[in-house]
């Protein structure tokens, strides 16, 4: 069930709490790994690379609890960040925000063409709006980008991977990095954004582990950062706690928010 509440392993792992929020405010829900569902004060429903049949999230039947999604934002083409994007966007009519390349490659599998035009795919530095009330920013991320629909089809370039700055008006400013390396680039973010969350992967191996993440909040200085993409398999090995440690050897002032899959924070 979803609450408006600090997780528990916040204390078990040694990373501050973080109070009840009232209602009311811009409701953020992880899933695991980085699947999150933004919802707005207004009621407009983001699904950000939706994954949420990954293996660290318990609730197995996730996908189909979601009625309502306004948009889908995916931030490169490998399969645990389309998730389940595809049969998401079929069943509740959501709209694609993507980079352009990786738009026209998950219409080509079955993403509704009619809910993925250019009206809402871009490139970096674009900003897209959203419902009434979100505007979405493309920025950069140091990865790679391929999809492939099922085994019986070849991998294929998926346009340049990256990450999304969704500001809420009146509201919270959220960053989610995406899959990426630390970047001096991030800087330039935090400069024009004023961050206020920042969605951070930490796992390692694949993208930057939690001393990579805690310069990238440096570069960044959110008010608070949520650690994701991290524990979904054995070589993600990155921690919050170790986040947390390199963020206070940093002298960086952000809170690390730690939370459990399917519960609901509130900014």
């Amino acid at each position: 069930m979803k609450r408006l509440i600090a997780p528990l392993l916040a204390a078990a792992l040694a990373v501050p709490a973080v109070a009840a929020e009232p209602k009311g405010k811009t409701e953020i829900t992880w899933y695991g790994h980085s699947a999150f569902v933004v919802k707005t004060p207004k009621g407009t429903v983001l699904a950000i690379d939706p994954w949420l049949g990954n293996p660290a999230n318990p609730d197995k039947e996730a996908v189909q609890k979601l009625q309502k999604v306004d948009y889908i934002l995916v931030t490169h083409g490998h399969s645990d960040h389309v998730g389940e994007a595809i049969a998401l966007a079929q069943r509740t009519g959501a709209k694609l925000v993507a980079s352009f390349d990786l738009a026209r490659i998950l219409v080509a599998a079955g993403y509704p063409a009619e809910q993925a035009t250019m009206a809402t795919s871009g490139n970096a530095g674009g900003t897209i709006g959203v419902g009434s009330d979100v505007l979405v920013t493309l920025v950069p991320a140091v990865h790679s980008s391929t999809f492939k629909k099922d085994d019986a089809t070849p991998l294929q370039p998926a346009g340049n991977p990256g990450g999304f700055v969704i500001n809420v008006i009146e509201g919270p400013t959220i960053y989610h990095t995406g899959d990426t390396d630390v970047s001096s680039d991030m800087k330039l973010v935090g400069d024009r954004f004023k961050v206020d969350l920042m969605l951070a992967c930490i796992g390692g191996h694949f993208t930057m582990d939690p001393v990579g993440a805690a310069t990238a909040v440096s570069l960044v200085r959110p008010k608070a950062v949520i650690p994701m993409h991290y524990g979904t398999f054995p070589v993600l090995r990155g921690t919050p706690a170790e986040l947390d440690k390199a963020i206070k050897a940093k002298g960086a002032k952000a809170r690390v928010l730690v939370m459990k899959p399917g519960e609901t924070l509130g900014f």
